[in-house]
């Protein structure tokens, strides 16, 4: 492909910034999952966005902080490591707030490894200019950025001006993936993220984090594909809650997650959720790697 440009490009920042809202944003399709709840992304989730000339490869990566399980751990290396192998970084932070150290660390990481920077200050309709202004002057004395780009992810304004950057830093050559594909999850880990997005959603405190899916069987066929799924809670306590009184949270986690998944694979879906009490799985590392969570 002539004038054909591709690339990796991964998007990094603190909890709950926006990261998964902008890569949804970038694909225009449901690619991570979103709550308004922080450290959603659990894992480096690759998103592609194909154009006429050209294909970036999103690495949305889970929010990095300071870690208190091994899941925690596990999305603090797997959020460092995308830096490793990507031909340019988005730095999300939120308009309005003081830089923080492990911004300060991205920046530091990032200039070290002469990674091109993009700094994308999210929210920024939320706030006046000159509250904008000095966070420019701050972080632009913390490194060197390739371009700084006030955004709004959820109303996808300087998008396209965020792309356009991007693409400057990478090399003509082939797509890395077919161009008909956005994810490169498999149905079952985005059918998976899905019910655990609805989980987010409709639950506080502690129990949303505390909660995993897995899919244990996907029986397709022309008119429906049923799915079993079991959602692992970490306490006795929790899994009434995540049922509920006469099984009407379970009912409406599987209502509304059966909905996305249909749009995802275009057929009528037949869900069914059992809930399981692993205790403390988030410290055990037999259970996260059983679960997908490897370093």
């Amino acid at each position: 492909m002539s004038n054909f440009r591709s690339g990796f490009a991964a998007i990094v920042g603190r909890p709950n910034v926006g990261k998964s809202t902008l890569t949804n944003a970038f694909i225009g399709e449901k690619a991570a999952i979103v709550s308004n709840k922080p450290q959603t992304t659990r894992t480096n989730l690759a998103a592609i966005d194909n154009g006429e000339n050209y294909q970036i490869v999103f690495v949305d990566t889970p929010g990095m902080h300071t870690p208190r399980t091994k899941l925690g751990e596990y999305m603090n290396t797997s959020a460092g490591s995308s830096l490793s192998d990507v031909d340019v970084a988005i730095l999300v932070v939120e308009a309005g707030r003081e830089i923080y150290d492990l911004e300060k660390n991205i920046i530091k990481n990032a200039n070290s490894k002469k990674i091109p920077l993009i700094l994308a200050i999210n929210k920024a309709d939320t706030v006046e200019k000159d509250i904008i202004l000095p966070q420019i002057q701050a972080f632009s004395e913390e490194g060197e950025f390739a371009a700084i780009i006030p955004i709004s992810a959820l109303k996808k304004d300087g998008v396209d001006a965020i792309r356009e950057e991007i693409l400057k830093h990478f090399d003509e050559g082939e797509p890395f993936y077919d161009t008909e594909i956005y994810a490169d999850s498999t149905v079952r880990e985005m059918s998976a993220e899905i019910i655990r997005e609805k989980i987010l959603r409709l639950f506080d405190r502690e129990i949303p984090h505390g909660t995993a899916v897995e899919i244990e069987s996907m029986d397709e066929s022309e008119d429906v594909t049923k799915i079993k799924a079991v959602i692992y809670c970490e306490k006795e306590s929790h899994k009434p809650i995540i049922i509920g009184k006469r099984g009407e949270a379970i009912k409406r986690i599987g209502s509304y997650a059966r909905k996305d998944i249909e749009k995802l694979l275009d057929t009528q879906v037949y869900l069914e959720l059992w809930v399981k009490v692993r205790e403390d799985w988030r410290n055990k590392g037999s259970i996260l790697k059983e679960l997908g969570y490897t370093k």
